[in-house]
């Protein structure tokens, strides 16, 4: 094994390069930017954690006219194209600013949050009150901007000031990049502000992108492309780069070209298929993708320890509430889709990209397309469909635990909702006709996506009986065998021993049932028990899908 240094956490590409981290190649990327006569406005759209901030970092890096980036490029695939090293490498003034941090739960808190945004930006640039160029009247806002002492007016035409006042202190055109441009706009919809935000984000961003003689270019990224909300509306020569149509998609994430590559370098190749299972599977245009920040998580952690497994690393970076809203929205309309999806199928479902924050949960076309679009989701490759549908396929085994951890947390507050009363008193009575009735209720309710192991079963009870606060034993040995579910009602001095078996087919229900009661006869469960309470009450259920039957006994000591 090769000691790597990898850059988990690490954005910045001038500090990537010089402090020696493993960097996978994206320089290309700047010659598709800006080959002919780059768009007045590009738009990149990508999932988090796919490395548009980086991206960002190394394009601020190599056009910015305050540096000297040659060495930081030494080595790299853009350093091969001389002519546009000469044309544009530190040609041009920079202008970088991300709004990844804006956040809050009022709209007041949030827009202090970008007012110091705007603020830090300015403070980069006070370089401007020196100059003549600049007129005396700007330079007191400039001042008052980066003191953070600015009026809400002057916060909203910050940007277009900027790139003005610098345009006239260096004499060229400004290049403008825009890091998680609808990070604010997300997180206002999220918390009930989004009007009172948008007013703000419209006039910042569409003063500096529209008809403004003093831009070059801009690039910005984003999640989505909220183009409905008329902040480009308007905009010449505009570029939308998504993950459906794009020119950059060998860009934003690994290929796996650049996997093979870094697990080589790693000496790692013998995780190529973990690393594959758990990571692959974005289809990002014609290119499928790896997400970066979980590879090299991945690589870091074996790095440390040879015997480390694969970890959901992208769900530990957010509360991926985007899922649980998607079901509490939909409830069961949408059940059958999710069982198909976390049973490794696919679904056809009409996209629409042209999204905006206040509109997703408008109708459940909007709810699948915010799943595919924030990469809970992929295209499903190879499959002949109408331009209007897509097939749409959860992309690997990280993605399908998120799926999975968030409709448990889902059944589990149901169930805690669900009336239980007729549930528990058919149990303790051993009312087998209103069991079954009662089960099979319950079985309705639940979205179920394994290959309807014994396990599953096992652990619905589980579930059911620990929720309502019994004492629950699973899986315990007891007698000559292990139990599936041993229930502890203590104050009432009873146990109820549950031994659950998988039916192939609805035919054997009835001799499948019969089996999991005998086995607890022949396996002794019940007889330590008996010690311990005045009844126990065994229950033998056959599954088929949602469907059961209860057979049963009691046994008084």
């Amino acid at each position: 094994m090769v000691n790597l240094n990898i850059p988990v956490g690490v954005s910045d590409f001038e500090q990537i390069r010089k402090n020696g981290y493993y960097y996978v190649d994206k320089s290309g990327m700047i010659a598709e930017i800006v080959k002919t006569e780059p768009a007045a406005v590009t738009l990149i759209t990508r999932p988090r954690r796919f490395g548009k901030t980086l991206g960002m970092s190394m394009l601020a890096s190599f056009f910015d006219i305050r540096k000297n980036s040659g060495p930081l490029f030494e080595g790299l695939e853009i350093e091969s194209n001389e002519e546009l090293c000469d044309k544009w490498m530190n040609r041009y003034p920079v202008i970088f600013l991300s709004l990844k941090d804006v956040d809050g739960l009022s709209f007041g808190s949030a827009y202090e949050m970008l007012a110091a945004a705007c603020a830090d930006l300015y403070k980069e640039h006070l370089y401007l009150l020196e100059s003549d160029k600049v007129n005396v009247y700007d330079k007191e806002t400039i001042r008052r901007i980066a003191a953070g002492k600015a009026s809400v007016t002057e916060v909203k035409k910050s940007l277009s000031l900027l790139v003005m006042a610098v345009s006239m202190y260096y004499g060229k055109q400004v290049i403008l990049l825009l890091d998680e441009y609808d990070v604010p706009a997300a997180k206002a919809s999220s918390h009930g502000y989004y009007a009172e935000m948008m007013e703000v984000i419209r006039v910042l961003m569409g003063t500096a992108l529209k008809d403004n003689a003093f831009l070059k270019f801009a690039v910005l990224t984003g999640c989505l492309q909220i183009a409905k909300e008329s902040i480009f509306t308007g905009t010449n020569n505009f570029v939308s780069d998504t993950i459906a149509s794009s020119g950059l998609n060998e860009y934003f994430g690994f290929t796996g070209r650049d996997v093979d590559k870094l697990l080589r370098d790693a000496d790692m190749t013998e995780h190529t298929e973990t690393v594959r299972e758990w990571y692959d599977g974005y289809r990002f245009g014609s290119f499928e993708v790896y997400c970066p920040w979980d590879v090299m998580n991945y690589i870091r952690d074996i790095q440390r320890n040879s015997a480390a497994k694969p970890a959901g690393y992208w769900k530990n970076t957010s509360d991926n509430a985007i899922i649980r809203s998607f079901i509490d929205y939909a409830g069961s309309s949408i059940t059958g889709k999710l069982e198909t999806l976390m049973a490794g199928g696919y679904i056809i479902q009409h996209i629409e990209e042209n999204l905006t924050y206040d509109y997703l949960h408008s109708s459940e076309d909007n709810l699948w397309s915010i799943l595919y679009l924030t990469g809970y989701l992929t295209k499903a490759g190879d499959i002949e469909l109408p331009d209007n549908v897509s097939a749409l396929r959860i992309p690997n085994a990280e993605i399908r635990e998120i799926f999975e951890s968030s409709v448990q947390t889902w059944f589990s507050e149901n169930v805690r909702a669900w009336n239980r009363i007729g549930f528990f008193d058919a149990v303790w009575s051993g009312n087998i006709e209103a069991l079954t009735k009662e089960m099979n209720a319950l079985l309705r309710m639940t979205i179920s996506y394994h290959d309807y192991k014994e396990d599953f079963y096992h652990a619905f009870l589980a579930g059911i009986f620990a929720g309502a606060g019994y004492m629950v034993e699973s899986n315990k040995e007891h007698g000559e065998g292990r139990s599936a579910v041993v229930v502890i009602d203590s104050r009432g001095g009873r146990i109820a021993v549950f031994e659950a078996k998988y039916s192939k087919n609805l035919e054997r229900l009835d001799h499948d049932c019969e089996e999991a009661l005998r086995q607890i006869d022949d396996r002794m469960y019940a007889k330590e028990l008996e010690d311990h309470c005045s009844e126990v009450l065994c229950f033998g259920i056959s599954f088929y899908k949602k469907r059961c039957l209860v057979k049963g006994k009691q046994q008084f000591v």
